[in-house]
């Protein structure tokens, strides 16, 4: 794919070809996640689903700097590409990657030394804490490749090469299924092997794309030596900001509404939460893909001041964004019960109540996705502060006042309430942002430019 492709008009199909390899990409990271928790959960209980449930949002939030160097790092250099500086662009390819991964390796040493304060702190006790800690030490050793593997999900696409980027992803994800298949299934690790399966995959995640980059390839990036640009370094993570804040924020509440979560329901409501969460995160998949898949679209329309395109994109994205959006809750709605199953067939409980929660969750797709998108645009627009004040009301402010009031006001069912009210919040704040900038971005079609489309 050369380079120019960027700077065509994109019908509706071909904007969603476009995204297609890097939609599936993120749907199959999100599989080969819930099928970690399918294993677990059937092979080893519900304690050993809940252990993971407890120490995952930890490990998101400390592999969050791979996404904000991803997302903002494209964006820098979709843009500077606009700007037909192709020797920047690619010096600052190969320091943002360079960054990612020196990162990555601190945050993954600090991890070590504050996981089980942490994991008492929120209330995790006996088997669960033990699970939860050995799952985590694990993953730790992994995490640098994983903080590169997240990066590079958005970096292929402004190379050019979301094709390359998907097989990637799939290399990795298919290690990890197999792996589980064998370690869990087969050996009976049980989370020990979860961890290991998904350890190994974000191995291969992380190794092909830097081999890939390091040599001879047929995309425009290239990794070569670097001197650091501290100032380019903070505009990229200044930019990419919102996708750090979104992850760090999620992670946190995911934490807190374990914690409330075990304060009303215990263990039980721990692992049917894990659940939907699996099942969110592969919905979620579909419009983040698309997100990521488009962004470096609008930031190079952006760099070339091509507002004509730059409101071609955006009103096509509404479109599939908002389209999306209905199908997963009515998809949703109707696989409550087959979702319920899949996971906590062994257990009527345990079924019953994920199912039902299920369906009040559901409703949070509805905005959701307009939510997502908004974050997106205006990292590709460069406005990395805006985007992430949609990112921390979204994922923090709305969402942890939610599910700390609405379970006092209304009992447990306030805890699965919470994630639709957040986003329904989080809905008006968008819009009112698209709205109000619609202008100064060239994105909003108005009496003036509806002659020139």
């Amino acid at each position: 794919m050369k380079q120019t492709d960027m700077s065509r008009h994109f019908s509706f199909l071909q904007l969603v070809r476009y995204s297609a390899p890097t939609i599936f990409t993120t749907i199959f990271t999100s599989v080969y996640v819930v099928v970690d928790g399918l294993f677990v959960s059937n092979c080893s209980g519900k304690t050993a689903l809940a252990a993971i449930n407890w120490a995952c949002p930890v490990l998101m939030m400390l592999s969050a700097v791979g996404f904000m160097i991803g997302s903002g790092g494209s964006a820098l250099i979709a843009k500077t590409l606009g700007e037909k500086k192709e020797k920047l662009a690619n010096q600052y390819f190969s320091m943002l990657v360079f960054f990612c991964l020196i990162s990555g390796i601190l945050l993954s040493a600090a991890g070590f030394f504050f996981m089980r304060p942490l994991f008492i702190a929120l209330g995790a006790s006996g088997e669960l804490l033990e699970l939860s800690l050995s799952y985590v030490r694990i993953s730790l050793l992994s995490l640098p490749l994983f903080t590169l593997q997240n990066a590079f999900q958005a970096l292929f696409v402004t190379a050019g090469k979301p094709r390359i980027g998907l097989a990637v992803t799939l290399a990795a994800g298919s290690t990890n299924i197999v792996l589980d298949a064998l370690f869990i299934a087969g050996f009976g690790w049980g989370v020990n092997g979860a961890a290991a399966a998904t350890a190994i995959g974000e191995v291969v995640g992380g190794v092909i794309p830097l081999i890939y980059f390091a040599g001879k390839n047929t995309s425009f990036l290239r990794l070569s030596r670097a001197r650091f640009d501290w100032k380019a370094i903070g505009k990229a993570c200044a930019n990419g900001s919102s996708e750090m804040v979104s992850y760090i924020a999620i992670s946190l509440v995911s934490m807190l509404y374990n914690f409330q979560i075990m304060r009303y329901l215990g263990e039980d409501g721990v692992a049917s939460y894990g659940a939907i969460m699996y099942v969110c995160m592969l919905f979620n998949a579909i419009l983040m893909g698309y997100c990521v898949g488009t962004a470096p679209l609008m930031s190079y329309q952006y760099g070339a001041e091509n507002k004509k395109e730059i409101r071609s994109i955006f009103s096509k994205s509404i479109v599939f964004i908002g389209a999306g959006s209905c199908v997963m809750f009515f998809a949703a709605e109707l696989c409550a019960d087959l979702v319920a199953s899949v996971f906590m067939g062994y257990d009527d409980y345990l079924r019953e109540l994920t199912s039902h929660a299920f369906r009040i969750f559901s409703v949070a797709y509805l905005p959701c996705g307009i939510n997502i998108y908004g974050s997106s645009l205006f990292t590709a627009l460069n406005n990395g502060g805006i985007s992430a004040l949609i990112s921390f009301l979204r994922t923090c402010a709305f969402s942890v006042g939610a599910v700390l009031i609405l379970p006092y006001l209304i009992g447990t069912e306030g805890i699965w309430w919470a994630t639709p009210l957040s986003e329904a919040l989080s809905f008006v704040i968008v819009v009112i942002c698209i709205l109000v900038l619609g202008d100064r971005y060239g994105y909003k079609r108005n009496r003036k430019n509806r002659h020139t489309a």
